[in-house]
């Protein structure tokens, strides 16, 4: 039987540690990294402050020459437009040898809405 999209993101949400955007703004304070893995044209529309992007598509193929990335113990913030992507993310960066890495609950819709810092965006 064929599993569809959200049977893959609920079998990877029983795999991760997600965080709220409390968590998350504490994370990022204390120094982890966002990771943005959305499209580019979504992350150039705004994003996290400092937020590194890899879009989920090509995250296997990019992150192993990525030199924030090179660390596998470093804290990482994964975060997309509502969590799905950021789910499945995540999971595929602990099957990488991750492992402090957390999906952010709500993703950036909802951390635009409830943030005081303004998204960054490219100019």
């Amino acid at each position: 039987m064929a599993q569809t999209t959200m049977d893959l993101v609920k079998a990877a949400k029983a795999l991760i540690t997600e965080i709220n955007i409390e968590q998350a703004n504490e994370m990022l304070e204390n120094g982890s990294i966002a990771m943005d893995v959305r499209e580019l044209l979504e992350y150039e529309t705004g994003h996290i402050p400092n937020a590194r992007h890899i879009s989920r598509g090509m995250l296997e193929f990019m992150i192993g020459n990525h030199p924030d990335f090179q660390d596998k113990t470093i804290s990482i913030v994964v975060y997309c437009k509502s969590g799905g992507r950021s789910a499945l993310a995540t999971a595929t960066l602990q099957q990488l040898g991750f492992n402090n890495v957390h999906s952010m609950l709500g993703g950036f819709d909802l951390w635009s809405e409830g943030s005081d810092i303004p998204p960054e965006t490219q100019a």
